[in-house]
């Protein structure tokens, strides 16, 4: 394993749209090991792939003991809205409120390319559309307001 630099808001990668993973080798191991490592040294509860530099559709959630992989994922339902401070590994010292959906239903590949489909609330469904906007090639400033440096 080996910690990755995570790419800043100002990288023209954080603005693309990431690619399908087709790949399910030992390559793909790790790198999902690697930005598991990463996060973990970070301090934060998501990564996505572009933000240490692949163009995939790959990322990690850590929160409250969970460490759950995502690939190629899709949410395909949302429900209720909630209101919450968020920030970003790749904008430090920058928060905002953000609106999101408060329960997220999504379906994904784990790292031998087997389907699994997840509901998660609060803050994981947060984390999971915040990961999934950085596939698209969004950052959370995109649509925060109060956005606050610190």
């Amino acid at each position: 394993m080996a910690q990755r630099n995570i790419f800043l808001q100002h990288e023209p990668i954080l603005r693309k749209v990431c690619k399908d993973v087709t790949d399910f080798s030992e390559h793909l191991w790790q790198l999902l090991d690697d930005m598991h490592e990463t996060l973990d040294f970070a301090g934060g509860v998501g990564l996505a792939a572009n933000q240490v530099g692949i163009l995939q559709n790959i990322f990690i959630l850590h929160n409250e003991g969970k460490r759950l992989e995502f690939i190629n994922p899709k949410i395909i339902r949302a429900e209720g809205e909630a209101i919450g401070i968020e920030g970003c590994l790749s904008c430090p010292n920058e928060y905002g409120k953000v609106k999101r959906h408060q329960t997220v239903e999504v379906v994904a590949l784990d790292r031998q390319g087997s389907e699994f489909s997840l509901v998660l609330q609060d803050l994981d469904a947060r984390i999971v559309s915040h990961e999934t906007d950085h596939l698209f090639g969004k950052l959370f400033k995109d649509i925060a307001f109060d956005l606050q440096k610190v």
